[in-house]
This record gives structure tokens, sequence and C-alpha cells, in this order.
């Protein structure tokens, strides 16, 4: 099931030819990985995992299909996919947003209840995902460094550090919205969702419009970018592509 899904999100960041193809294209490496993880016997319990991560995925897979029901934060990916005066960095960070920030919480509680067990009994795989990401996070900075020049630069000077914890923070986040999801009524979750979505589209809003003193810096930076975006989408598919 995950290897489908993997497929899914490859077509459509193929498909796409403005910067809504980014975050699939870097998503399909990520579920990829994790799909051998699972091959490989990484995880506690193998089918879990295909049925978390598959879960987990569809969520965004929803949002590229269905643009009427989309949540807040997943409509401010979409509204600048066009906008070409965002840095390549700037697309990816608002799909991570949306889908680590708003979907990962749900996808965790949707699979605890679907197994009949709790959120502990899911811990250790979600846990173990962070691990995934990091080894894929190293074989994409190769790649994005062909078509944004200035990204080699900013991990050599920390930059890599920087996001690699911010990361694992928003996951600690998801965790702790997951706990806070589990024992909610259909209307409580419901009103949660609403709070969550509205929070994670103000994080959207900062990704978008940075803080003046840092906008000289980002015009320098995108004159070192690749604008095609399907270019782009190629490189961040990776080499197997």
């Amino acid at each position: 099931m995950i290897a489908a899904t993997a497929a899914e999100l490859r077509s459509m960041a193929t498909a796409a030819t403005d910067a809504s193809g980014y975050f699939p294209a870097l998503y399909a490496r990520v579920t990829q990985r994790i799909a051998t993880s699972i091959a490989d016997g990484l995880f506690e319990d193998g089918p879990r995992m295909d049925n978390f991560a598959s879960t987990f995925a569809a969520l965004y897979v929803q949002a590229a299909q269905h643009p009427a029901d989309r949540p807040k934060c997943w409509r401010a990916c979409w509204n600048v996919a066009a906008d070409r005066r965002l840095l390549i960095v700037q697309h990816l960070l608002l799909g991570i947003n949306a889908h680590v920030n708003h979907d990962l919480a749900i996808a965790v509680v949707k699979v605890g209840r679907a197994t009949g067990g709790d959120l502990q009994s899911v811990r250790a795989d979600f846990d173990h995902v962070n691990d995934v990401l990091g080894e894929v996070y190293n074989d994409v900075i190769g790649d994005l460094e062909r078509v944004s020049r200035w990204t080699g630069e900013a991990v050599h000077l920390g930059a890599g550090s920087v996001f690699n914890f911010s990361l694992h923070v928003a996951r600690r986040r998801a965790w702790t919205a997951a706990e806070d999801l589990w024992p909610l009524d259909a209307a409580e979750t419901k009103a949660y969702t609403a709070e969550l979505d509205e929070m994670v589209s103000v994080l959207a809003l900062m990704i978008t419009r940075p803080p003046l003193l840092a906008r000289p810096l980002l015009w320098v930076a995108r004159t070192l970018e690749n604008h095609d975006p399907v270019e782009v989408t190629r490189a961040l598919l990776g080499p197997a592509t």
C-alpha cells in the first residue's frame, strides 16, 4: 500500500507545472524510504507503519484532489504555487508546515483508533520516522543545491541543523496535539482541528512574509535559484526519475 502511495505522490509531482509539485516530490522520496524501511523490517510493526504512512499521506492527497475542502493551512500552499518571488525552500516549508503541524496529529489518532490500540502503541514507529526523515534530508540537500545554489552554503553555516531541530520540535508538538485529540468526541475534535488549522495558517503566513530585515537576503538567494518549476520538481524527485 505505501509503495503505491509513493508512486501516486511521484505522479502528482510530475504532473505539476508550478511550485505545487515541490512538496509532493520531496514527500514521494520520504514515502519511498519508509516503504523500503518497512520491507527491511526496521519498524516495530510493519503493517501498522504501512497503514500509518498511507493514512498520513492520504490527508495530503485529499487536500490536493479536493480544493473546496482544503484546510486553510493547505490553501495557503496552493494560493502561492505560481508566485515565483518565493524561494524553493519557502514552498517546501509551506507543505511541511501544513502536513506536520496540522495533518500528523490527525493521522496518529486515526491509526490508533482504527487499530483498537492506544497512542503509546504507535509511539515507537512515530519516533523512528525521525531517523528516516534525517536520511532523506541528507540526500535531498545535494539535489536541491543543483537548483538552489545558495542552500549548500546555508547548510555549511548551520541552517541544516536548525531545520532538523525545528522539524523534531514540530513532530513533538504534533504528538502533544494527538494526545489532546485522543479523548475528544466528534464535535470537540472538529473544534480542536479548526483551531489547529488557524494556528498553522498563521505559521504559513510567516513563511511567505519573512521579516523586513531578511528580505534583501532572500532577494539575493532568488537570483541563485532555477526558476523553472518543472526542472526544480525533477531535481527534488531525485536521480531515480
